[in-house]
């Protein structure tokens, strides 16, 4: 395997970065990618929080500045996370059985609970990141929990999560992390978010309840997809992604600095 063709994989899959894709897409390309989504995602956090910090520099509200920087970040990842999210809502909450609630999910189109689920999530979501960025180096942290919020692919990557079809990408990464691996990388993402946290003035503690709960948040939602659906699918792990960056962006604003 080549030393870059998982990182080239994830930003291929999970940005609009152009990149050159793998000669060819395997297990341990697709492991590689999952354990580098949080770096590959880097690019569009970094564009994400600039702007929103550039724009709050020029006296633009905060809550403003956070939507534009959602903005960024839907697409730069092709919105890909946020129809994840749609489609399992909408999966989730048909009342049928795992066969029709994975067609549901298949068909793409967006039913009234995925809409809730997309307006809820971007409207926290923005506006979580517009108080945060009205704070100092506060763009900084909002680029790092969204690159800390991509490590919830893992979840779905996990050794024992199996996958929902026999095709498609859930099939192609299921249990392919294993538990140490995963543990590890929300690890080194908590010390990251408690760096950050300090430059802006928060207590060390609050990046470790922001990252329980997403954790909790992930793990309940997996269980969900696994008894409800049979496992996961891509839509499962972009939901994944929405769901923990939309706590943790949320849990960031409970403790101004300085409190």
């Amino acid at each position: 395997m080549n030393r870059f063709a998982g990182l080239r994989l994830a930003v291929g899959l999970l940005t609009i970065v152009p990149v050159r894709p793998p000669e060819a897409i395997g297990r341990r390309e697709a492991r590689a990618a999952m354990l580098l989504a949080p770096f590959a995602v880097l690019p569009v956090a970094l564009g994400a929080g600039l702007v929103g910090w550039g724009l709050v520099a020029v006296g633009v509200p905060g809550i403003v500045a956070g939507l534009v920087a959602v903005a960024v970040l839907a697409f730069g990842t092709r919105a890909m996370h946020l129809d994840g999210l749609a489609d399992t809502t909408d999966g989730l909450g048909s009342g049928q059985d795992a066969e029709r609630a994975l067609e549901i999910m298949r068909r793409g189109d967006v039913g009234p609970m995925g809409t809730v689920a997309l307006v809820l999530a971007v409207g926290l979501q923005a506006v979580a990141a517009g108080v945060i960025l009205t704070r100092p180096f506060g763009w900084l942290q909002v680029v790092v929990l969204v690159c800390l919020s991509r490590a919830a692919l893992l979840f779905g990557c996990v050794e024992g999560v199996p996958a929902a079809r026999p095709d498609g990408l859930g099939a192609l990464v299921a249990g392919s992390v294993g538990v140490p691996a995963a543990v590890v990388s929300w690890l080194v993402g908590l010390a990251a978010a408690q760096g950050v946290a300090a430059l802006t003035g928060q207590p060390l503690w609050a990046p470790g309840v922001g990252v329980a709960l997403a954790v909790l948040a992930s793990i309940w939602l997996i269980v969900r997809c696994v008894r409800r659906l049979g496992g996961v699918t891509g839509d499962v792990l972009g939901a994944l992604v929405e769901v923990c960056a939309t706590v943790l962006l949320v849990a960031a604003t409970a403790w101004p600095p300085g409190r």
